[in-house]
């Protein structure tokens, strides 16, 4: 490994954007990735010359730590999580919507199929050593034996977490990526029906067995509960035209949310007989062609890095 610090610094730049996605994966957080990231390069940033000329592989080493420091989160999350309010999503990853290719990191990271909401989502209900030993080896290719060091097991345990892992993504089977076509066209269908105040136009673009998860952790409105089925989630969207003010969803616009297309909807005030809007963020997921999830985040804690 080059041993100056610019040249170091250079390095670790090439990894950076692979280290993003992989820290985001273990944790679900955008500013827990970060925080691993940055934490990598000072533990590199702070070895001897000979110790960094000890390292044959900087990617795998990189990796490795971001794993430890990712499972470390994980299980701080997990404590974390009893305390919190109604239901939990993923911090999302926002961009603005159209065709601006960014080297961004976050931006390289969403790329990946397996960063959608659907797959996140999925990724959180495993134990934090189901989730490392599954995002390491099936993801990025980490050898088991290195996997068992992260977690303090034997190989043959860290196989069997990362079985479990892929296990449970299979039998919850998370919607594929839609075409962006596909997503665009459905969301105006939903909003043309939403502003309609159409019910049963609003259903007829949901899929049946539909769900729509709210995040706030009690600080903004939302679903607390987990809502399904087509018909309850129609009448509960179309509901929110009595609660909210005429104008409250005109600010509405397209952003791209972890890759997919989404809405962010800017806090509007309320009036007479109406109350305020939070801020919101909401996408969704696609199967057989109708709308199969709705994910509407509105945690202003998640919320802090919102597209210009």
């Amino acid at each position: 490994m080059a041993v100056t610090g610019d040249l170091l610094a250079e390095e670790f730049t090439a990894h950076r954007a692979h280290l993003v996605s992989v820290a985001y994966r273990l944790t679900g957080s955008v500013s827990d990735a970060e925080d691993a990231v940055q934490e990598a390069w000072l533990r590199l940033a702070g070895l001897t010359d000979a110790q960094r000329a000890e390292i044959r592989d900087a990617r795998g080493w990189l990796t490795t730590v971001v794993g430890r420091l990712g499972l470390d989160r994980l299980r701080s999350a997990t404590v974390r999580r009893e305390r919190y309010v109604g239901q939990w999503l993923p911090e999302p990853i926002m961009a603005g919507f159209g065709p601006r290719p960014s080297e961004d990191p976050l931006d390289v990271a969403v790329r990946d199929d397996g960063v959608r909401m659907a797959a996140m989502v999925v990724l959180d209900r495993l134990t934090p050593e189901q989730r490392v030993a599954f995002v390491l080896h099936d993801a990025f290719s980490v050898p088991f034996a290195e996997i068992a060091e992260i977690l303090g097991c034997s190989p043959a345990a860290a196989r069997q977490h990362a079985s479990r892992g892929r296990k449970a993504l299979e039998e919850a089977d998370p919607p594929p990526r839609a075409p962006m076509t596909e997503q665009q066209e459905l969301l105006e269908r939903l909003m043309a029906a939403f502003n309609a105040g159409d019910v049963r136009a609003v259903a007829a673009v949901l899929h049946p067995d539909v769900v729509l998860i709210g995040d706030s952790d009690g600080k903004a409105r939302t679903s607390r509960q987990l809502m399904v089925g087509a018909d309850k989630i129609s009448r509960f969207l179309i509901g929110l035209l009595r609660k909210y003010a005429d104008t409250a969803f005109d600010g509405a616009r397209p952003v791209l949310v972890n890759g997919d297309l989404g809405l962010h909807l800017p806090a509007a005030p309320g009036d007479d007989g109406h109350v305020p809007l939070d801020v919101h963020v909401t996408t969704m997921a696609i199967r057989d062609g109708r709308i199969v999830a709705i994910y509407d985040l509105a945690n202003p804690d998640k919320l802090t890095r919102l597209p210009d």
